[in-house]
């Protein structure tokens, strides 16, 4: 948009309908319109953000990948734990440092 100005539109849309009549039917051949009226107004305006609004998307997008990140690492880590218990005979190995 250029500035605040207001630009006023209008919106159409066309159906087409065709009827071929036979021997029995009978019909007046012609053109014919019907038109049906709705209001309808959509308003669209733009909103700049601040950076402080950027910032703090950027931050809780960058912690939401860390707290998936994370859970998916105990997930895996934990099904790897349970895949070598069972493949090891079901003893738990421990090792001392």
């Amino acid at each position: 948009m250029r500035g605040s100005e207001p630009i006023y539109t209008n919106q159409f849309s066309v159906t087409r309908y065709r009827k071929d009549l036979s021997d029995r039917e009978r019909g007046m051949p012609g053109i014919f319109f019907s038109y049906e009226l709705s209001p309808l107004m959509v308003k669209y305006a733009e909103k700049h953000n601040s950076f402080g609004h950027f910032a703090t998307n950027c931050c809780s997008i960058i912690g939401g990948v860390f707290t998936v990140a994370g859970i998916l690492a105990v997930l895996l880590n934990n099904s790897w734990e349970a895949i070598q218990r069972k493949a090891g005979g079901g003893q738990a190995q421990l090792t001392t440092i």
